[in-house]
């Protein structure tokens, strides 16, 4: 069991540091402050391969594994947590429309989604339809050679400032097995958009509702068959709990990076606040859980990319531990702070609100558990 990286993960890693260090970190503060949602950033990106990392060669991607894509978006998070949550999201939908998408829909979308000159969000979730997905009531009629959709979809990330809709609606009957997945263009007649919502952390990609009112769409544009749509979701959510994970990693390190130098510079009693022991035990427990996240992320992705048969609990398992450990780990790196941790000239705060939302987003951890709990009761 080598636990060590290859050279071409390490060169991956240097060159997402190179850009976060670069287009992400130094402009972060400023992007939550505005709610900026930093598109020429993204684009640029999408030219060092960053928009498409799983997407397959063949249609504009780098054709990365899972792991090698959460090493990158763990080192781009120290940077900026918002930003890489976005790109992440972008890189589940642009691997959906390239792995299920027809011929035709990858030939008119892959190469832009790729490179990131379209940008794309993910619709799944609804006013009535959080984490009970299978009940959402979007609904998509056939009607000859097209689709008409009608209904709502809520929280979506980058909604209103993005090219492409990946859509869930139902076609079928109730349930699951009623769900299909659409392509969707941002701009297309009947599609609007609700208010940019005021939202706790992630302030630097938009969040709004999607109304979709007799929206027509070319059937070529449904992704897989009808049917397959809940499917699709899902296997998009195991890689999605890894990626979010991945952004939570790397904003506790940037927590604890910045904890390190704060109290080995900040005096208290005529000493550095690092030589209190109290303070000595905090930093050392906030690194044994970063690692201990770190590994459980690794080994889910490795598992996924794998394919072995309890990937879904392991994304689930190492989903629930990152999000819940390293939100507790930039909330002790503010409390080591003090008042300082408190107020926006030290990024904790925005740590803090950042990291909170993962806790929710791609599946609650309460929703995790359940996953993880019906794996270990089915073996029995």
């Amino acid at each position: 069991m080598d636990f060590s990286l290859s050279e071409t993960q390490r060169a991956y890693c240097d060159t997402a540091r190179q850009f976060m260090e670069k287009q992400l970190a130094p402009h972060a503060a400023d992007w939550d402050a505005n709610s900026h949602f930093p598109v020429p950033v993204l684009r640029a990106a999408g030219q060092l391969g960053f928009m498409g990392l799983y997407t397959p060669e063949a249609q504009g991607g780098l054709g990365l594994s899972r792991l090698d894509a959460s090493l990158i978006f763990e080192v781009l998070a120290e940077g900026c947590t918002s930003t890489t949550a976005y790109i992440t999201i972008h890189n589940m939908a642009t691997w959906m429309v390239a792995t299920f998408g027809g011929d035709a829909v990858r030939d008119e979308w892959c190469a832009a989604l790729a490179s990131g000159d379209a940008l794309a969000s993910y619709c799944l979730t609804e006013p009535n339809a959080g984490s009970d997905a299978a009940s959402l009531k979007t609904r998509a009629r056939r009607d000859g050679d097209d689709y008409v959709l009608e209904g709502s979809k809520a929280f979506i990330s980058g909604a209103g400032s993005t090219d492409v809709l990946v859509l869930m609606a139902r076609t079928g009957e109730a349930g699951a097995k009623g769900i299909s997945c659409f392509l969707i263009p941002g701009d297309a007649p009947g599609v609007s958009y609700g208010r940019n919502e005021d939202k706790m952390g992630w302030k630097s990609q938009p969040t709004r509702q999607v109304q979709l009112e007799g929206v027509r769409i070319p059937a070529r544009y449904r992704l897989g068959e009808e049917g397959e749509g809940f499917r699709i979701a899902m296997r998009g959510l195991d890689g999605g709990r890894i990626n979010i994970a991945s952004c939570s990693l790397g904003t506790a390190q940037a927590a604890l990076n910045q904890s390190l130098a704060y109290v080995s510079e900040r005096r208290q009693f005529d000493q550095p606040l690092a030589d209190f022991q109290t303070v000595q035990f905090r930093l050392a427990d906030m690194a044994t859980e970063l690692e201990a996240a770190r590994l459980m992320v690794r080994q889910a992705a490795w598992k996924l990319d794998a394919g072995l048969p309890d990937r879904t609990a392991a994304c689930a398992m190492a989903k629930r531990l990152a999000t819940d450990l390293c939100f507790d780990i930039c909330n002790n790196a503010l409390q080591l702070h003090g008042g300082y941790g408190y107020i926006r000239e030290y990024p904790l705060e925005r740590y803090v609100r950042d990291t909170r939302v993962h806790q929710i987003l791609e599946g609650t951890n309460e929703i995790m558990r359940v996953i993880i709990a019906r794996h270990l009761l089915a073996g029995r």
